[in-house]
This record gives C-alpha cells, structure tokens and sequence, in this order.
C-alpha cells in the first residue's frame, strides 16, 4: 500500500502568498480534500500543517523535520503561486529534483480541471525538495493574484483534488524514484538530417549503425550526395543526442526508451528517441536536437533545455 505525507506550505504565522486567494488557507483545503480523497483509494496519508514557528527558517525546518519522521513512500507540498495581479489566466506546475514522470502527469491532471499546464519544473534550490529523505513533489495548484485561475480554482476544488489523487493513488502500487540514468540542463543546438552541413555525407550516428535498428527515425530515401545515417535523419522526428555515458545508459537501453526533452523556459517537454552521442564537449552545449523537436518546442540555439533519460509514464516498468 501506498503511503504518502503531504504538508501545506508556509504556516498559521508564516504566511505565503496573498491575492485574490491566500496560500495557506486554501493549501491547508487542498490537503485535506486530497487526503480524503486518496484514503479512498486505499493510500495511507498522514497531514501536517505548521501551527507553531514563528521565523520561515523555523518553518521550513518543522515541515521538513516531519516528513523525515514518518513511514512513507512520497513526500508532498502544497502552495499556490504568486506573480503579479492579473485577469489573465496564469496556471499549474509541479516541482521536483528527481520525480520528473511523476511531476509532469500532476500538472496535467491539475492542467486538465481548466487551467494553463505549466508543467514539471526542476528545482534545486527549494528546502524540501532538497532536504526531504524520500521522493518529493512540490504542487503549485495556481496563481493567488489571477482572476481566472482563482474562479477556476473556484469552481473545480474538488475536481482538482480528485485529479491529483488519481495520479498519487492510483492503482495503489508504490511510488518509488525514477531509474533515470541521465538528466542535464544546459544549452542546445540542432543536428541531422539533409540540410546539416555541419557533418560529413558520409557520417554515421554513435549507437545505431543500420536503419533497422530505429525505422522511425530514419528517411524512406538517401539524401542525394550522402551516404551516411546522419543526413538521413528525418528532422521532422523528434530525437536528440546527448553525451551518454554507456555504463548508465547503456546502447541497448538507448534503442529501446524515450528521452523527455523540456524547454526550461516555457516548461513544455516532449518525448524523444536517442539518436546520437554528442554534441562535442567544447560546444557548452548539453544536447543537439532534431529541427522539428527545436520548432514544436519553441526553441533556438543556445536556448535552454533539460534532458531526462529514460522517461517512463508512472506504472510503466
């Protein structure tokens, strides 16, 4: 059975953020429905909400302090976003250090009840995400200063609450760390396919040496003046190449799993295969993409993106 502590962030004396709706008194809601509503699902769930310090060193502390002290499988926080006040809608995200698959599906469940997705965010700079012992996720439901958010917010309370439970509880299996054996931030740059004149006609790709080893990849015909797999590459295929290191991600692992590629900055992702090993470590970039992954995700060269290998649905083994 599944077992799970969630907190509401900030506290009766520390309070967060304030607009058209308070941080703390509706996370203090959000975790109590949603506890309810994962008890019914058969997910053990213990709730804490910080009645007592009085400094936010105090507070970060005690919360953090009591996830450590208990019996579980997940760690989570509950706050409400903040920026500035506004009619537009502003939306959902989740965040997270290690639970990349389990962050995205969060935000869409919450996405889902009416508001903009966000998405997974990786954060390393936030005390419990850092200093919890056990997978963490921290939940942004929305934004307090947004109108639209706050009457969505509104209007589908429960249903929020509910599409979250749907994600933690789900069949009651254990939520336990993600395998990943690469996940790098930094820079990226395009690669492959016919018009790459930045590698040879004849160059091959690192890990796949014939086209029947990833169909999908590849172009139905030889680009004219080329004989290698790299300018057959199909631009419009999302793929990406990285410098794996083979011991973690070995090539058979490679051939057989997606890639999660997100824009840091607009918090999109999509899936893509591993095609290649690079880009060249003198670059300063972390990956080179395909140019049909660089325009669906809104990026140019030198943008920023994250990479996470292998990325798995929650309850994919």
């Amino acid at each position: 059975m599944t077992r799970i502590v969630i907190s509401s962030g900030h506290g009766k004396y520390i309070r967060g953020a304030s607009g058209i709706l308070d941080e703390v008194n509706e996370a203090r809601k959000v975790v109590e429905r949603l506890a309810t509503e994962l008890r019914g699902r058969d997910v053990t769930v213990t709730t804490y909400h910080d009645d007592v310090s009085t400094t936010q060193s105090e507070n970060l502390n005690r919360i953090v302090d009591f996830h450590n002290a208990q019996t579980r499988d997940l760690d989570v926080s509950v706050h409400f976003n903040a920026y500035v006040e506004t009619e537009k809608p502003m939306g959902t995200e989740c965040l997270y250090i290690t639970q990349v698959a389990l962050a995205d599906m969060v935000s869409s469940a919450i996405a889902g009840c009416g508001f903009i997705d966000r998405g997974a965010k990786k954060r390393t700079d936030l005390f419990f995400l850092n200093n919890t012992e056990m997978p963490a996720i921290l939940i942004e439901v929305c934004f307090v200063d947004s109108a639209a958010d706050a009457d969505v917010y509104g209007t589908q309370f429960g249903e929020i609450c509910d599409a979250i439970a749907d994600v933690l509880g789900g069949e009651g299996d254990p939520i336990t760390a993600p395998d990943v054996g690469l996940d790098v931030t930094g820079s990226v740059s395009w690669f492959g396919g016919p018009d790459d004149e930045g590698v040879s006609p004849g160059e091959g790709l690192a890990f796949i040496s014939e086209i029947e080893q990833q169909p999908e990849l590849f172009l139905p015909y030889q680009p004219d003046g080329t004989s290698g797999l790299a300018r057959r590459l199909n631009p419009h295929i999302h793929y990406v190449a990285c410098r794996w290191d083979y011991d973690e991600t070995p090539r058979e692992q490679l051939l057989a799993e997606m890639a999660l590629v997100r824009n840091t900055r607009t918090g999109m992702a999509l899936t893509a295969f591993p095609a290649d090993w690079g880009p060249n470590e003198n670059t300063g970039r972390v990956a080179d993409i395909s140019p049909g992954l660089m325009d669906d995700l809104d990026l140019t060269t030198d943008d920023e993106v994250e990479v996470t290998f292998p990325y798995r649905e929650k309850g994919v083994a």
